[in-house]
């Protein structure tokens, strides 16, 4: 076996089915978040918008994700004045079913029943207000930082990812990451795979994977990346 036979056997491992026994509890539970966010802020009609591993491709039975986003129109008040009173709203009325844990800017749910209590469901929750009537950018709150702010796009996020070309080497990268327990926040450390393998994206899967360690280790500055989708305030570089 080569190293591309041997990494492509890695990747084949990671891959969930759509009729998975996780996908489908996945599912669920999205659709029982999705029904209770509807409820409680029915006077203000959210969008809700789906994100995380599964959108951008890059999902590993290892650690796989769903980000649901919970976005309001830039001139409703009824969630909440500011970004943070929409942040602790969400997540309030998502305690009452859910175990909570705060996030910088998501709220991670856990079961709340005693037979499976703090079972993580694999779902943030990310809360924002819409920055015009566009709806497509939008402002999440932020727990840490001078501004308290970010703004970002979600859809513009997917689409760099699951359009870079070089997905099945990210996927790598994130189960080494994990395996490693490496403290980066993922999508950064898949903005900075992308970066480093823009040159690289028809290289062999081993040669790809080897390019972005060799370019860290080697590296004498801090490798710049840029948010896609606010490349100017770049919040995302610390």
């Amino acid at each position: 076996m080569n190293d591309e036979e041997y990494l492509n056997k890695v990747l084949k491992g990671q891959d969930l089915a759509d009729d998975s026994e996780e996908l489908k509890e996945l599912q669920q539970h999205r659709e029982e978040v999705e029904k209770l966010l509807r409820r409680k802020f029915a006077e203000s009609n959210p969008t809700i918008r789906y994100g995380g591993s599964k959108a951008k491709g890059t999902l590993i039975r290892e650690s796989y994700d769903l980000d649901i986003a919970c976005y309001f129109a830039h001139d409703d008040t009824k969630a909440g004045e500011t970004l943070e009173d929409i942040y602790n709203n969400v997540k309030n009325a998502l305690a009452e079913e859910y175990e909570v844990e705060p996030k910088t800017s998501a709220i991670r749910l856990l079961s709340k029943k005693k037979e499976t209590f703090r079972k993580d469901f694999h779902i943030d929750v990310v809360p924002g207000r819409f920055t015009d009537d566009s709806k497509t950018d939008c402002y999440l709150y932020q727990n840490s930082g001078e501004k308290k702010r970010l703004k970002t796009n979600l859809q513009v996020h997917i689409d760099h990812v699951k359009d870079s070309g070089v997905v099945p080497a990210l996927r790598l990268l994130k189960l080494w990451k994990v395996r490693k327990a490496i403290r980066v926040k993922q999508f950064a450390f898949e903005l900075l795979g992308i970066e480093l393998l823009a040159k690289k994206k028809s290289a062999a899967l081993s040669e790809q994977v080897k390019h972005v360690w060799t370019e860290i280790a080697e590296a004498e500055n801090p490798i710049t990346i840029k948010d896609p989708a606010n490349p100017e305030g770049n919040d995302l570089m610390p």
